[in-house]
């Protein structure tokens, strides 16, 4: 396809930006019904997050069969997993040999972050702008940017006064960073921190770690996967996404369906004791079927937790720091960690507690809090995202009566079926705003999406968008799902409920029914004629 000229536009049927998981397969989806589609991706190559976040550490928490795509036999047959939970490195290498069997790259455009996407309601097109200039007109305007992928910094007076190396951890150097002799800081104690800490820990001079709460991170028991284990590995495929389908999130682990005080004492800490030896996120999601609505399980779950903390940990005052007390277990995103809690037995580890003290200030040789300053050479920003909707309030996205996005959710975000928001025709919403294992999901939508756009050619329909009535019907459904969730009952802050952005309005941006009832509900929709959308 060749570059649009200036004053004449490039036409297209679909633009779907984001190059990650669920773009490429989107645009998969979309070649795959003869359409003329590109991809506009920011990042300089494919992969998404997986593209953006390389520091060392980066890796899966979901097991890395249940990751991968589903869709097509002999992907799942030519691809070998080197690991159980696969590192970074892997990562971005399978979504590129994805993207390069399917012939997709010739249709990504890199380099190319959306300035503004304008709805043309007179032409039925959007007309899209990237920041080097490129324009596009295409009928169907499909995001896929993610859920985490607008980096979110601090609001730290001197950021910018540093005189060292600093990065965020999304932002990572495509080069290998040298840490060795140097001090280095690390701000933040989220899931990409506690998968950071330990890889860095032994090669600085000296760490010291910004922590203002601490979290429940569990061990992840990674190992590698032998050559000899592959074949019968893939014969398990078949097995391994079924049963995510019947899993609430779509992951492996299914919750127990008994009750935490149903059992004795002895019989619930011997079970406790069981999930807690096995590989990732069985502590979380295979746990009592009560442990993430009912407050005395969440918290007799959470107290077994605290004492396998306090028993990496040598020095008690560090331990009650590293020690969460403040929010129940799985009220944030719990970090799947490798020999996290044994760094701080490391002389050369320090732990700030910013709660105690906090950040007053960045200076030109490191960072300044409330009762000290710390001389670094390195500064990395493990501080999070603007989770869901930042990447899409950051574009310039203006609907019908020129309303931007931004405006339409000044007051929490919208949408029906979380595929649309009202006066936005023809723009889906596939950014993974199911609580859902990340890949299992993304099918999901991306399906959906080509479907309907293949109903409407079929149809003879040119446009399809929703309406206040829909939107507001599905937003008060979606958010009274949310009642009585430990998420949403928590009192510390987390990206979940959009409480670590300043200004946000606190809302649970998951749907929270399950990628079961999810998936029922998409095909019941369907199945009407597109209910709750207006086709014409």
């Amino acid at each position: 396809m060749s570059e649009s000229q200036e004053g004449s536009p490039e036409v297209l049927d679909a633009i779907v930006v984001g190059a990650g998981v669920t773009g490429l397969y989107q645009l998969y989806r979309l070649l795959n019904l003869n359409l003329n589609a590109k991809i506009l991706e920011a990042g300089g190559g494919v992969g998404g997050t997986w593209y953006w976040n390389r520091y060392p550490g980066a890796r899966f928490d979901s097991e890395s069969i249940s990751y991968q795509y589903s869709f097509s036999d002999e992907l799942l047959e030519e691809w070998n997993w080197s690991e159980h939970y696969s590192g970074q490195p892997e990562n971005e290498r399978y979504l590129n040999f994805m993207a390069d069997k399917f012939s997709l790259k010739q249709h990504i455009r890199l380099n190319s972050r959306v300035k503004s996407a304008v709805y043309n309601s007179e032409k039925v097109l959007w007309e899209i702008e990237t920041e080097d200039g490129y324009k596009v007109c295409s009928r169907f305007f499909i995001s896929a940017v993610g859920i985490l992928s607008a980096t979110h910094m601090p609001d730290i007076e001197g950021i910018s006064d540093f005189k060292g190396e600093s990065f965020h951890t999304s932002r990572w150097p495509h080069e290998k960073v040298d840490f060795k002799g140097k001090r280095v800081g690390v701000i933040g104690t989220g899931a990409t921190a506690i998968q950071l800490i330990p890889e860095i820990a032994g090669e600085v001079g000296h760490l010291t770690v910004f922590q203002r709460t601490a979290n429940y991170a569990c061990p992840l028991r990674n190992s590698k996967i032998e050559d000899s284990e592959q074949e019968d590995l893939k014969k398990t495929y078949p097995e391994t996404f079924e049963r995510c389908k019947r899993t609430f999130a779509a992951f492996m682990q299914e919750a127990d369906p008994r009750n935490t005080f149903e059992v004795s004492e002895e019989e619930r800490l011997a079970f406790y004791e069981e999930i807690w030896s096995k590989p990732g996120f069985h502590k979380w999601f295979g746990n009592f079927q009560d442990s993430m609505t009912d407050d005395a399980a969440n918290e007799e779950y959470a107290k077994f937790v605290r004492g396998k903390i306090r028993e990496r940990v040598k020095d008690p005052a560090i331990a009650d720091l590293l020690t969460p007390t403040d929010h129940p277990f799985g009220s944030k995103r719990i970090p799947l960690e490798t020999n996290y809690y044994e760094v701080y037995n490391q002389d050369n580890v320090q732990l700030v507690n910013l709660k105690e003290a906090p950040i007053e200030k960045i200076t030109a040789t490191g960072v300044q809090t409330t009762d000290n300053s710390y001389d670094l050479d390195v500064i990395i920003y493990a501080t999070g995202f603007d989770a869901i909707t930042g990447e899409l309030t950051r574009m310039n996205i203006r609907g019908e009566n020129d309303q931007s996005l931004k405006e339409a959710w000044a007051d929490g975000v919208k949408t029906y079926m979380t595929f649309q928001t009202s006066g936005f025709p023809n723009f889906f919403l596939i950014n993974g705003t199911v609580f859902c294992n990340f890949t299992r999901c993304a099918e999901v939508v991306a399906d959906w999406v080509s479907e309907c756009i293949d109903y409407m050619n079929q149809n003879g329909y040119q446009k399809i968008g929703t309406n206040e009535q829909s939107e507001q019907e599905w937003t008060e459904y979606a958010e009274s799902l949310t009642e009585g969730m430990i998420f949403t009952k928590a009192k510390t802050g987390n990206w979940f409920m959009g409480t670590n952005v300043a200004g946000k309005k606190k809302q649970f941006l998951f749907y929270a029914g399950g990628a079961i009832e999810f998936r029922e509900r998409c095909e019941k929709v369907a199945k009407s004629g597109y209910e709750g959308f207006q086709l014409s």
